[in-house]
């Protein structure tokens, strides 16, 4: 499964990433290595070294400049996808599943501070948005 991913995120980064990159664009992606700690390491417990290994060697040294997490808890997070569709295959995972998720990203957050940060989105849409716009001052992506 750690294998599957990674080969699509190498040929991601081929086709994709790394030339947007050259020409000097911006590259925006709703999920990367970190959800692989997260749900792969985290979740299903899987080895992380094994998770650092492949990520080193599919990526080298090219990690995001910065990584927003939306944080809520467990329960919050349940009820929010379970108003907008029939739950997925992970989204039938048990409470336990998701708390080692979510504290993994946590976990993350706090070990890179320098390109990870965790927006409050148990909050709403509007204070999402504005603890979001925040980070991307802080970052210099935005300007006032």
């Amino acid at each position: 499964e750690l294998v599957v991913g990674f080969g699509a995120r190498a040929e991601h980064l081929a086709k994709r990433i790394k030339p947007a990159l050259e020409k000097g664009q911006t590259v925006l992606c709703d999920r990367f290595t970190e959800a692989t700690y997260a749900y792969q390491g985290g979740g299903r417990q899987l080895d992380v070294d094994s998770i650092s290994d492949l990520e080193d060697w599919v990526q080298g040294g090219l990690r995001p400049d910065l990584t927003i997490i939306l944080d809520a808890p467990v329960e919050v997070g349940r009820a929010r996808a379970g108003s907008r569709s029939a739950p997925d295959r992970i989204e039938k995972e048990q409470d336990d599943f998701f708390q080692r998720v979510r504290q993994t990203y946590i976990d993350l957050a706090e070990r890179y501070p320098h390109r990870i940060a965790l927006v409050d989105a148990s909050k709403s849409l509007p204070e999402v948005q504005q603890q979001i716009h925040q980070i991307l001052l802080e970052f210099d992506i935005v300007r006032g």
